[in-house]
C-alpha cells in the first residue's frame, strides 16, 4: 500500500485525526424529499441521538467529524444551503438536522453517487487529517454506507459500522446488511457506546 501523507504536506486540514480515526455522517442532513423517504425518515430518527453522543464522544477525543450529503444533482448547492433548507422544512427532518447540527470546524463532501468517496475530495482529506480508520454511521445502511465502506475497504482503510448508528427502511432490511458486513466483509459493527476512539496499538484499528 502507498504511503499517506500526512497533514503536515498540505493545507486541507490543521491537525491529524485522533487515533488515525475519524467519523462519518452519512445522509442524516436530508430534505427527506426522495422516494421511500416516508419509511426512512422515522428509522433515522431513531438513530440521531445514538450518532449526535457518538459525534459528542468523538469531538472531545479530537476525531474529525465528517459529513457527507448527496448533492441531488443540485451541482449548485453547497452543504450550508442543504443544512438550511433542511431546518426551515420543519418536522422529524429538521429535528434530526438540529440534533446533528455541523460544528464551525466539521467537514463535509458532497457525493454524486451512493459512495462517499466517488466524485468526492473525501480520500484526499483523509489523507491530510492522517486517518486510516473510519466510524461510517447513518442512512440507508444496505446503500449508501454499504457502498462507502466497499470502497473505504478497497483504499485499505479501517472500517467500523455501529449497528445501533445505521438505519434502512426496515429493520430486516437492516438486519440483513448488518449481517451482510460481520460474516462476509468480516467489518465490526460495535455499538457507538462501546468503539474505542483512540485504538491500542496492540489490538489494531478495530
Amino acid at each position: 500500500m502507498a504511503s499517506r501523507p500526512s497533514s503536515s504536506s498540505g493545507m486541507l486540514a490543521p491537525e491529524n485525526a485522533a487515533g488515525h480515526t475519524a467519523l462519518l455522517i452519512i445522509d442524516m442532513i436530508n430534505c427527506w424529499d426522495f422516494p421511500d423517504a416516508d419509511k426512512l425518515l422515522p428509522r433515522a430518527a431513531a438513530i440521531a441521538p445514538r450518532i449526535a453522543a457518538l459525534k459528542a464522544r468523538c469531538r472531545s477525543a479530537s476525531v474529525p467529524v465528517i459529513y457527507a450529503n448527496d448533492n441531488r444533482g443540485r451541482w449548485r448547492s453547497d452543504f450550508p444551503a442543504l443544512v438550511g433548507l433542511s431546518l426551515g422544512q420543519g418536522g422529524a427532518g429538521a429535528a434530526i438536522t438540529s440534533s446533528l447540527q455541523p460544528d464551525a470546524d466539521d467537514y463535509f463532501v458532497l457525493k454524486p453517487k451512493h459512495s462517499a468517496f466517488f466524485g468526492t475530495p473525501l480520500d484526499l482529506l483523509l489523507q491530510h487529517l492522517d486517518a486510516r480508520r473510519l466510524i461510517l454511521t447513518g442512512v440507508a445502511s444496505d446503500q449508501c454506507v454499504l457502498a462507502t465502506a466497499m470502497e473505504a475497504v478497497m483504499r485499505d482503510y479501517a472500517v467500523v459500522i455501529p449497528r445501533d448508528c445505521v438505519a434502512s427502511q426496515s429493520v430486516a432490511r437492516n438486519d440483513t446488511v448488518l449481517r451482510q458486513i460481520e460474516q462476509f466483509q468480516k467489518l465490526p459493527t460495535t455499538p457507538g457506546s462501546r468503539i474505542r476512539l483512540v485504538p491500542r496499538r496492540s489490538r489494531g484499528l478495530k
